[in-house]
């Protein structure tokens, strides 16, 4: 048992959230595109929401946060009032994007008696989701695993958080946030050169093999890898 840890940092899709984030994105930004497309062609949208969203990946400046990043690299680009397209965007969140819902299967899964198990084993918790989406996005994913109401330390949104993964700043500002120092933390993840990439601020991983994603073929550490099911065991008892 690592009596060290104190604070489990969880990631949210292909983690907790049982998704192909790949096959989910694309939906998304097919849903988003139909839905804006009165004021901007869809594929020009589309296009540049992606330009967009490579900026804010890139960006490390601690003085922007995501969203500034975004907006400012996007709207400019889109060549659409800000207060044009945002009740637009804030609709889409509110109306249409739930019902991707139905791109995820096996919900609500496991997740929440992860979460839990975590917590009745006096792990505090945070959301260590890539904050590229808006609150809203987030907090609806939650919902659809049943995570939502869990007495979350930190949920990392686009509105707060000024770095991506797998940026080290952004494991940083986590760190900073909950006042943790990386021995105290396990980052739990499905994403071996995102979530991995907190190792390097000395923070302990778990990778999640259900959704795994790996774009370079790394050996897995057998004592730190398996399926959310085998996590939860591992949690409860006492990592």
């Amino acid at each position: 048992m690592n009596l060290l840890i104190k604070t489990i940092l969880f990631d949210l899709d292909g983690t907790l959230l049982p998704i192909d984030t790949d096959a989910f994105v694309r939906q998304y930004m097919r849903a988003l595109g139909a839905y804006a497309g009165h004021l901007v062609p869809p594929a020009e949208l589309v296009k540049h929401v992606w330009a967009a969203t490579g900026e804010m990946i890139r960006n490390t400046d601690p003085g922007l946060t995501n969203a500034e990043v975004f907006a400012n690299a996007f709207f400019p680009r889109v060549g659409v009032d800000r207060e044009a397209l945002m009740p637009v965007f804030d609709a889409f969140y509110r109306e249409q994007f739930p019902a991707l819902r139905s791109t995820c299967t096996g919900l609500p899964g496991i997740a929440r008696s992860v979460v839990e198990t975590a917590l009745e084993r006096g792990y505090e918790v945070v959301l260590a989701t890539n904050p590229l989406f808006p609150r809203m996005a987030i907090e609806e994913r939650m919902r659809w695993i049943e995570v939502d109401d869990l007495p979350w330390r930190l949920i990392t949104v686009y509105e707060e958080m000024h770095a991506c993964k797998p940026h080290p700043q952004y494991y940083a500002e986590v760190l900073e946030r909950i006042g943790r120092a990386p021995g105290e933390c396990l980052m739990v993840g499905n994403d071996v050169q995102e979530d991995g990439a907190a190792a390097g601020l000395g923070i302990d991983v778990f990778f999640v093999t259900d959704y795994l994603i790996d774009r370079e073929g790394l050996a897995l550490p057998p004592g730190r890898s398996g399926t959310l099911a085998a996590l939860r065991t591992l949690l409860a008892a006492g990592l």
